[in-house]
Parts: structure tokens; C-alpha cells; sequence
């Protein structure tokens, strides 16, 4: 049933998981014990990364420097400009707490699985997505709290990216990452081999954190702060900062004469933002009352972008359907 409707089961889970924090939400002794397991579970999530990425993989997308750059530049500067723009054109439109959680989408690194199972079906250039995917995560464990402080400081907000907040990030996500990729030649096959069931562990850390950002959340009184129309404007505003960031990757790439493949991979992997590694920076980054209404923003273009880029990927597929019909009918 949910399969021909195309309703992502995971974003059933995220919305199970908020009302099941806004119902009964984690606290005292229960949310201290749950916290740690939480830390643990996303310890355990980045060495998992770090073992699936084969450094072999890595060194055959590397070498394409323009598409890489083009990709990067769309993550970390294109994104945060479109952030700092939004902020000009509607200040009223957003509550302070929904503007900090869109600058905050806007410095967050690609997402690494979706970019290149998009990249896949679509027929772009794997290796090099897995590369450029891959390594805007690792960048974005360093540029993300730093872009963070600046623009964070530019809007005038105490929030930002102290120096303990960044060692935070580099002790629970960057550290586990590395020994995963020390450990890769020893378990990197075995890890792949399982990825299936250990994919669990993925959306399980993830739906924790949110459990935890959204009880805090709670207790401090987002749902009445939050409206039902502040709801839709959000909803409304990621929808726009993801159509323009496509078009804009789209006509770029053609601009600069890329191939089919290599504008697939800038579209997929330049227009995603990550929320496995998002939800762990905002939980160290952020005050514990304001975690669940700086996720908001980032939870909705995540299922946005994943709705949007599954159409866009079956477009291009047909595409390339339809041109080597072409050809083969040209040839006979």
C-alpha cells in the first residue's frame, strides 16, 4: 500500500517519533540514560560510514576537480547565500528559531546515500558521486560549525560554533568515522555485506536523536509556539530554496559543458543536505530548547528533497531510455 502511494516509510517513523515525544516526552533520569544510548548510537552510526567507504572508490572520483568544485561550491556557499536571502525577503515570515534552523540546513554537508542511489537510477557518474558525497561529510564535520558561527553571528544570534561544541563534533562523529576507515580493510567487506541490516542502525540513531531534540522540545514549548501556518510558510520556503538550488546546479553544469552523467551527479549530489549528520550537529551545536525547532526546517527538506529527487531521477532514467531507443532505431 505504501509502496504505490511512494510514501517513504521512514518519514511515517519521523512523524510516529514527534508524537510519540510530544505525547511523552523523555525527562529526568530516563532522558539523561537515553541521551548517553543516544551518543553511542550515533558513535556507532559514523564507524559504520567510515567502514563502508572504500578508499579504492574514493581515489576514482577524486580526479574529476571541476565537478567536485562545482558540488562543493553549491553546498557551502550557494546554500548559505540562498539562507542569508531568505532572511532579507521575509524576516517577518519566520519565527527567529525556523530562520536559525534554515541558516542551519543551508551549511550542512550533501547527503551521502540518497545522492548516489539517485545518482544510480538516473545513470550519472557513481564514482564520483560516492567521492564528492563522501567528502562534503567529512568537510562539512569542520566547515558546517565554523559557517554556522559566522552566520549565526552575522544575524545576531548568541548561537554559534564555540570551541567546545566543535571538539564535540569531531570527538562523537569524525573520530568513530576515521576508526571505521582504519577497521575498512579488515570489516569493510563484511559491513557492506550487511548493509541491509545494518541500515537499522541508520534510521534508528536518527529517530533517537529525534526523539530526544523533540522531548526537550516539548518541555520547553514548541507546539505553542509553533502555528499552523508558520507550518505551511516553512514548508512553503524549503520547497523554493530546493527548486532554485536545482535549477540553478542544472543549467550550471550545461554551462559548463559537463556531460549527462556529470549533470546528474552536481543535480543529486549538490542539492542535497544531510539529515543523519545534521540532527548529531544540532543536538552539540545548539541549546537543548531550541534543538526541535532548529531540526523542523531541516526534517521537511529532507522528505522533500527525497520525494522531488525520486521524480527528477525517473525523468532522467526515461530519458536515457528514450535516447538509446533513438539511437538503436537510427542504427538499424
Amino acid at each position: 500500500m505504501l509502496s504505490r502511494l511512494n510514501i517513504d516509510k521512514f518519514l511515517l517513523y519521523l512523524i510516529a517519533t514527534v508524537i510519540v515525544a510530544s505525547l511523552l516526552p523523555a525527562s529526568g533520569e530516563f532522558a539523561e540514560a537515553f541521551s548517553v544510548a543516544t551518543t553511542i548510537a550515533i558513535a556507532l552510526l559514523f564507524f559504520l560510514h567510515g567502514a563502508r567507504l572504500s578508499p579504492k572508490t574514493v581515489l576514482e572520483g577524486i580526479t574529476h576537480w571541476r565537478l567536485h568544485l562545482v558540488i562543493f561550491a553549491s553546498t557551502f556557499v550557494l546554500f548559505p547565500l540562498l539562507g542569508l536571502i531568505i532572511g532579507l525577503i521575509s524576516p517577518e515570515l519566520l519565527s527567529p528559531a525556523l530562520y536559525m534552523g534554515v541558516l542551519f540546513l543551508c551549511v550542512l554537508p550533501s547527503t551521502v546515500q540518497s545522492s548516489i542511489a539517485f545518482t544510480s537510477i538516473a545513470g550519472g557518474n557513481i564514482p564520483a558521486a560516492i567521492c564528492s558525497a563522501s567528502a562534503s561529510n567529512i568537510l562539512g564535520m569542520f566547515l558546517t560549525p565554523v559557517l554556522v558561527g559566522l552566520l549565526l553571528t552575522t544575524q545576531g544570534s548568541s548561537n554559534g560554533a564555540s570551541l567546545d561544541a566543535v571538539t564535540s563534533i569531531l570527538l562523537q562523529l569524525l573520530a568513530p568515522f576515521l576508526l571505521g576507515q582504519l577497521l575498512q580493510p579488515w570489516i569493510g567487506g563484511w559491513v557492506r555485506a550487511h548493509k541491509k541490516h545494518l541500515s537499522l542502525v541508520d534510521r534508528g540513531s536518527i529517530l533517537m536523536v529525534v526523539y530526544l531534540a523533540f522531548s526537550e522540545a516539548v518541555i520547553s514549548g514548541l507546539w505553542g509556539k509553533l502555528s499552523v501556518t508558520g507550518l505551511i510558510t516553512m514548508v512553503i520556503v524549503d520547497c523554493i530554496l530546493l527548486a532554485v538550488v536545482l535549477i540553478i546546479t542544472t543549467y550550471a553544469s550545461r554551462l559548463l559543458k559537463f556531460s549527462k552523467e556529470d549533470e546528474i551527479t552536481v543535480v543529486f549530489c549538490g542539492s542535497k543536505k544531510t539529515l543523519a549528520s545534521g540532527i548529531p550537529m544540532a543536538n552539540v551545536l545548539f541549546s537543548p530548547q531550541d534543538v526541535g525547532s532548529i531540526v523542523l526546517p531541516l526534517m521537511l527538506f529532507h522528505q522533500i528533497q527525497l520525494f522531488v529527487c525520486a521524480v527528477l531521477a525517473r525523468r532522467y532514467a526515461n530519458q536515457r531510455l528514450s535516447e538509446a531507443s533513438t539511437t538503436a532505431q537510427q542504427g538499424a
